[in-house]
């Protein structure tokens, strides 16, 4: 593990993962277990992410997750760098921001990023089919 990203899970576990929970009746609901998912580490492992959208923008996301650390880390990240943008700012976000976001590059958090960001945008077009 990268010491970026080492260093922002020690801060999360002393002050707390911002966006862990639940939305009730979320605009969008994705969940992938470690079975099917390479997000996930090991196959017990799951992720429930919670999208609420208003006037199209991604007003609040939370998540709940059991996984290794660097996945929580790409969660985290995922959810910062998406709250407040429109879904087809989130859609067309990169990789690349995650690195920026910690300053540093990882192949395994690079991994990481991009499937979480393709499942992303695979559920945001499914909800935008949904509620045309």
């Amino acid at each position: 593990m990268h010491e970026a990203i080492r260093t922002y899970y020690q801060k999360l576990l002393k002050t707390g993962f911002e966006y862990t929970g639940e939305i009730k009746n979320a605009s969008i609901f994705l969940k992938t277990f470690g079975a099917v998912s390479p997000v996930c580490g090991s196959p017990d492992d799951f992720l429930f992410l919670y999208i609420q959208v208003d006037n199209n923008r991604i007003s609040d996301i939370k998540y709940q997750c059991i996984t290794d650390p660097t996945t929580n880390v790409a969660i985290e990240v995922l959810c910062s760098l998406v709250k407040g943008k429109t879904l087809e700012e989130a859609s067309l976000l990169k990789a690349d921001a995650f690195n920026q976001f910690l300053g540093c590059e990882d192949e395994l958090m690079q991994e990481k990023a991009e499937f979480l960001l393709e499942f992303l945008k695979e559920e945001v077009l499914r909800y935008k089919t949904q509620t045309k």
